[in-house]
């Protein structure tokens, strides 16, 4: 139980601080948001709970596949929030990427990167 409420606390950490530093400064926070902070920790998280290395790496390589499609997202979201307001952007921005992960998914298939 502690080291779970250890995992916790660090990984709200990175979200506190990313959250923080885009208060004062906004290239700041971009900079830290768009490190893999995230997903190095989660790696980190399988090594120490002795998962194995296949699973280890698969995470690493799916995550890159998953990223990719998310992107248009970070471009749509500035326009539509002058546009809508925060919670239409967010909401459209996701309905961007959802839709961006179907077809990129479908797009990688005959490549033998399954991601559905």
């Amino acid at each position: 139980m502690p080291w779970i409420i250890t995992k916790y606390l660090i990984t709200a950490a990175v979200v506190v601080i990313v959250s923080e530093a885009a208060k004062r400064s906004d290239r700041a926070g971009a900079l830290i948001a768009s490190l893999p902070l995230v997903t190095l920790l989660a790696l980190i998280w399988l090594h120490v709970e002795k998962q194995p290395v296949e699973k280890v790496a698969n995470h690493a390589w799916y995550t890159f596949w998953y990223v990719v499609p998310t992107l248009p997202m970070f471009l749509a979201f500035p326009r539509l929030l002058s546009r809508f307001g925060f919670w239409p952007a967010l909401g459209i921005s996701a309905v961007i990427t959802v839709v961006c992960f179907a077809l990129f998914a479908w797009a990688v298939k005959p490549f033998g990167i399954r991601l559905l």
